[in-house]
């Protein structure tokens, strides 16, 4: 008997996983080197969505480029809105009024809310766990609908502008963040009942896809899959913007770096972001909810219909913009995949000179090779799902 024949010889393969697979989320094709079922190497390959936006963006007059920034990560789009007008304004050197100020932190923490129910419903139904996502999608409708009666959109919102938003917050608005904050704390708990009580999901998440702080710190992480790894690191306290530093809440981190923890985390910032909204709306003031600037903000709609010098007015701001000083900037927000930043040139013209976007998918992304190394190919998905890329920003 020959001594070798016991043994059972393996050869390794390739194969590629999207860009056309559901659990993908979206277009990412993954290029997986295997030995048997374990994964050797899993290099992304993106760009399947690029459509030019930072291009785009140097070519539309400033506040032209709002509805834009909705495309980026698409679930979230309150947060785009939020980066880009802050880093315009920033670079014109204003602040906004304070009732705008407590009017966006409401918005993007309800879009941090929606953002991580949809991340949380598809990774369950990525992992055979389809109740979670009709569970998750029914309360992020409470959430949209709040939008809608914001704005009149649902999900490419628009609301943000540069110098405040672009309608006021309403009681009825108030009313309908008021009736969310008592339904989803017990909702969430559900969720947590049923997730935890699953040995599947606990098993198909918990030290799957482990990366260490300094591993997530060098490879640029960021977000909630940066704190799952035990970094503290939260822009909303470490950088304060708008009124954060005014609020009370926690930055959840984690301790072994691993897809369960990055579940856990996101449950935890729904919570926090429950409780800053509670915040905002108590403190909420009266007052104007844009900048008493005529060049940077049109004239209310009613009056440019019986108004000569409303209607001109708004005419050059629609058609003409607005200019903005000589210089650079960068700005960043806490977004809910993590930080997204916007950076600016500008030449002293109503257009960006330059503008360089700095998206957290994109950078998350690059950490897939070092989570995927060694683990399964069934556990390829659960790492994708626990970063919750969105390519409309990853791509750009």
């Amino acid at each position: 008997m020959n001594e070798r024949d016991d043994i059972i010889a393996t050869q390794g393969i390739t194969i590629h996983m999207g860009p056309q697979h559901p659990s993908t989320h979206g277009v990412l094709h993954l290029v997986l080197d295997l030995q048997g079922e374990k994964i050797v190497r899993a290099e992304p390959d993106i760009g399947y969505l690029h459509r030019g936006t930072e291009k785009i963006a140097e070519n539309l007059l400033y506040h032209q480029f709002v509805p834009y920034t909705d495309r980026l990560d698409y679930m979230c789009a309150m947060s785009n809105n939020l980066a880009y007008v802050q880093a315009v304004e920033k670079l014109l050197g204003i602040e906004i009024t304070e009732r705008a100020k407590h009017i966006r932190v409401i918005a993007a923490e309800l879009s941090r809310i929606a953002g991580h129910l949809m991340a949380i419903g598809a990774w369950a139904l990525d992992l055979g766990a389809m109740s979670i996502l009709l569970y998750a999608v029914r309360e992020r409708e409470i959430v949209l609908d709040i939008f809608e009666m914001l704005c009149g959109a649902r999900m490419t919102l628009s609301y943000l502008r540069v110098g405040g938003v672009r309608y006021d917050f309403t009681d009825g608005c108030k009313e309908a963040c008021e009736k969310m904050l008592e339904i989803l704390p017990g909702r969430i708990s559900e969720y947590e009942r049923i997730l935890l009580g699953n040995r599947v999901w606990v098993d198909r998440n918990r030290g799957v896809g482990v990366i260490s702080a300094e591993e997530a710190i060098n490879l640029g992480l960021s977000g909630p899959a940066l704190r799952a790894s035990g970094v503290k690191w939260d822009i909303r306290k470490d950088e304060p913007y708008l009124i954060y530093d005014r609020f009370d809440f926690d930055v959840p981190v984690g301790t072994n770096g691993d897809c369960f923890d990055r579940y856990v985390i996101r449950i935890e910032e729904i919570k926090q972001s429950m409780r800053i909204i509670r915040q905002a709306l108590r403190d909420l003031p009266e007052g104007p909810f844009n900048v008493d600037m005529p060049e940077l903000v049109p004239p209310p709609k009613p009056d440019v219909y019986n108004n000569m010098e409303n209607l001109i007015h708004h005419f050059k701001y629609v058609s003409h913009g607005f200019k903005v000083p000589k210089g650079e900037v960068y700005s960043s927000i806490e977004a809910p995949k993590g930080e997204l930043g916007v950076y600016i040139v500008s030449d002293g013209s109503e257009k960006p000179y330059r503008l360089k976007l700095r998206v957290p998918s994109f950078h998350n992304l690059q950490t897939v090779r070092h989570m995927s190394k060694g683990m399964y190919l069934a556990d390829v998905v659960a790492i994708i799902s626990s970063l919750d890329p969105v390519f409309g920003e990853c791509d750009k």
